[in-house]
């Protein structure tokens, strides 16, 4: 008879029933939400850095094994596509860890209803949550990788700092990886992404750059972009989001760590940079057309050149670096603000908004409705997109008056009503970056309140770390350390 699984309480908790014969869920251990804290100290567990480090050996060591030129980007697969009739008869391994089955089964549906929502968020096919299940049961690395990061996931909403389970699991992962890196599976990226992802949930992403530097050198070997197809390339995207996410903490100071020009298919070497422009915009608008998902993708894309731009203007104004691109910064920035403004007006019907309102009579943010959850994250990376150019514009540049586009304090508004009007759990997580961006330009105590309080639903909600970034806003704004905190 199987073991029973345990509920879930509207709070997130594991119900005391089940607490009170698995010793990690203890009642002591709750704490209340107040407590929340982005810097626990599961992030500093002597274990917890010695398998990051061990993870990265194991990746780099791999990657030196690899030859990047004799691969070429692998064909679109689809799990549900492998051996049939031999997959179905395989089931999946609960017996290499000391967890009790029970809790693991948890974990495992935890993801599936949870965890996969966020990293879905810009795919419609659901890869992380239909298509990688299927195949974690011919793969124990990224099996016990999907129960770690579920596992992690479940702590940090329970705020249990001194929990367990997410390290025995992570490191049953990364020591079942080997095999699979050196059988030379491109699906060990899938693996791989699942773990950097946990990590970054784990620990203050202001050190990104360590969490993703594996799986950036994974994708260079096995040529694998934004525009692979299948589910390599749903697990690209779900890569790129963080490396944007880091672009935009180093503010400036560095750009992705996996180049641009390797995020999409490579352009022939005698084009200049705006036939190269051209050819890459022309890629994502067709596929967009099809997928309002690869829209969306160009927005995260768009956002991340937008981050190059400013570490580029950074290097060469500040260090005198030589920069790749020769032409004119000016002609730089208008040929980017002119992609931008492309990505509006091409956007497929799923991509607009179904519902809009302006502010006033007391509402202090535009509400801005949409349907499709890709549209929610991938119009707000449009405004925080056009915040940053227009905080970098050349003095020289001549925009017309009167139009809002125009104007940064309206984008800043709109990311912010994005926010409230869609609180999809994926779309929250993502809107981390983009609602620093935009609050560092809001001036009133009420804006500032609103933003704080979505700072802290998502920590609540998703166990992802948010206030972190509400403790840098609140610096840019004025306020003591915590004071907008308490006045929510």
């Amino acid at each position: 008879m199987d073991d029973p699984v345990p509920p879930i309480l509207p709070s997130g908790r594991i119900p005391d029933t089940f607490n009170s014969a698995t010793p990690l869920f203890e009642e002591e251990a709750f704490l209340s939400p107040g407590t929340f804290s982005s810097a626990d100290e599961y992030a500093a567990n002597p274990r917890f850095l010695e398998l990051q480090e061990e993870l990265r050996c194991v990746l780099f060591s791999a990657v030196a094994s690899l030859e990047p030129s004799s691969y070429t980007s692998p064909a679109p697969t689809d799990p549900l596509d492998g051996p049939g009739p031999r997959a179905s008869h395989q089931s999946l391994d609960f017996t290499r860890v000391s967890i009790p089955k029970i809790r693991l089964i948890y974990y495992l549906k935890n993801w599936i209803t949870e965890c996969a929502p966020y990293l879905d968020k810009f795919d419609e096919a659901r890869h992380f949550g239909v298509h990688i299940p299927i195949l974690a049961q011919r793969s124990p690395t990224l099996f016990y990788a999907i129960l770690a990061f579920s596992a992690r996931q479940t702590e940090r909403k329970a705020c249990l700092d001194k929990a367990y389970d997410s390290l025995e699991l992570y490191q049953e992962s990364i020591r079942l990886l080997g095999p699979c890196l050196q059988a030379k599976d491109p699906n060990v990226l899938v693996t791989v992404c699942i773990l950097a992802v946990m990590e970054l949930m784990s620990v203050s992403p202001r050190d990104w750059r360590r969490h993703v530097e594996g799986c950036a050198a994974l994708f260079d070997s096995f040529n694998v972009n934004g525009l692979s197809g299948g589910h390599l390339q749903a697990v690209f995207w779900c890569y790129a989001r963080m490396e944007l996410c880091g672009a935009i903490i180093s503010n400036g100071a560095e750009s992705t760590v996996l180049a641009l020009e390797k995020w999409v298919p490579a352009m022939p070497e005698t084009s200049t940079p705006k036939e190269r422009e051209d050819m890459i915009r022309d890629l994502f608008c067709a596929k967009g057309r099809i997928s309002p998902d690869m829209h969306a993708n160009w927005a995260v894309y768009l956002c991340a050149k937008t981050c190059d731009l400013a570490c580029r203007q950074t290097r060469h104004i500040e260090l005198g670096e030589i920069v790749s691109d020769s032409r004119p910064f000016t002609e730089q920035w208008t040929s980017l603000w002119e992609e931008l403004q492309y990505w509006l007006e091409t956007r497929p019907p799923a991509m607009l908004p179904i519902k809009t309102t302006g502010i006033g009579g007391g509402q202090i943010f535009p509400e801005i409705l949409f349907a499709h959850w890709a549209a929610i994250s991938g119009n707000q990376l449009y405004h925080a997109s056009c915040i940053m150019m227009l905080d970098m514009r050349p003095t020289e540049s001549v925009l017309p008056p009167g139009k809002p586009h125009f104007s940064a304090i309206w984008h800043a508004r709109r990311v912010c009503g994005i926010s409230l009007t869609n609180p999809h759990s994926g779309n929250l997580i993502n809107a981390i970056q983009p609602l620093y961006i935009a609050g560092k330009l809001l001036s009133h105590h009420s804006e500032h309140v609103e933003v704080a309080k979505l700072f802290k639903i998502v920590e609540e909600t998703t166990g992802w770390g948010a206030l972190w970034r509400l403790k840098d806003l609140e610096r840019a704004w004025g306020y003591e350390p915590g004071e907008i905190l308490s006045a929510i």
